[in-house]
């Protein structure tokens, strides 16, 4: 097999260089460059403001870059997009669903849209709604769901398709301790099996129980990054490594009333 044909098989699963998003000339994201490796779970972490939701938007090609190159599973973006999105998860900060739809109905339509035939888009449907606890709620309209609920479901239509890589912004935001344990069980399953998954998480102990590699960003910018082992070198939590290097480790003013 020529070496073209075998270098997507063996390129990591991002490859980010040197990506700019300017929005009336300020940067929100400022020369980022990234490399995530192929069956990682990566956390990708930051204050708010960041530049970590424009990254991932810019990875999904929902905006344009201003410059620099992104490459997904050896491929780019966004000349590829099409192919890429077949083999992608996405479960996005702000759900991005039917609401008029019910649960079942919205799995079935996500299965058609990655070209899944009627009765397996039906069968996988129907298996993810019991494996999300969400089976009761199969005739609901997505209207009706609790946030928790709503980031369940976005998660069980990620999975449908059988992705390589998922890319996900915040998706244990509103979900409930028991919700939040069976989608972790979820997702370590998918990186067991050889999938990658690159995430946005502000709760940093979620970050540091599940991925094997972080990296910070501020101001657009990457400050660290490396292996959970790496970042956490001595006794410092991933927490303490963060806020000291984003520069947020001065304390606060006290208020004498509140004293």
């Amino acid at each position: 097999m020529p070496e073209a044909e075998l270098a997507p098989m063996v390129a990591p699963a991002i490859a980010i260089r040197d990506l700019r998003k300017i929005y009336e000339g300020k940067a929100a994201v400022d020369g980022l460059t990234l490399t995530v490796p192929r069956g990682s779970f990566f956390g990708f972490l930051g204050p708010n403001g960041a530049g970590k939701s424009t990254t991932i938007r810019m990875l999904t090609g929902l905006i344009p870059a201003t410059s620099g190159t992104v490459e997904l599973l050896g491929l780019p973006m966004p000349a590829a997009e099409i192919a890429i999105k077949q083999r992608i998860g996405l479960v996005p900060d702000e759900s991005l669903l039917f609401d008029r739809l019910t649960g079942l109905e919205f799995l079935e339509f996500v299965g058609r849209m990655y070209s899944l035939p009627r009765v397996l888009a039906r069968q996988r449907s129907e298996e993810l709604l019991e494996l999300f606890e969400l089976a009761n709620e199969r005739r609901k309209l997505i209207s009706e769901y609790s946030k928790g609920m709503r980031k369940r479901i976005a998660m069980a239509a990620s999975l449908i398709h059988k992705p390589e890589l998922f890319l996900m912004d915040e998706p244990f935001e509103g979900v409930d301790a028991v919700g939040a344990r069976l989608m972790k069980d979820i997702l370590l399953d998918q990186v067991r099996n050889g999938a990658t998954i690159f995430l946005t998480s502000h709760v940093l102990e979620v970050v540091e129980r599940l991925c094997d590699h972080a990296a910070i960003i501020n101001a657009g910018r990457i400050v660290a990054e490396g292996s959970m082992a790496e970042l956490r070198s001595g006794s410092e939590t991933l927490e303490e490594v963060f806020v000291r290097t984003v520069g947020a480790d001065h304390g606060y003013e006290r208020l004498e009333w509140l004293s």
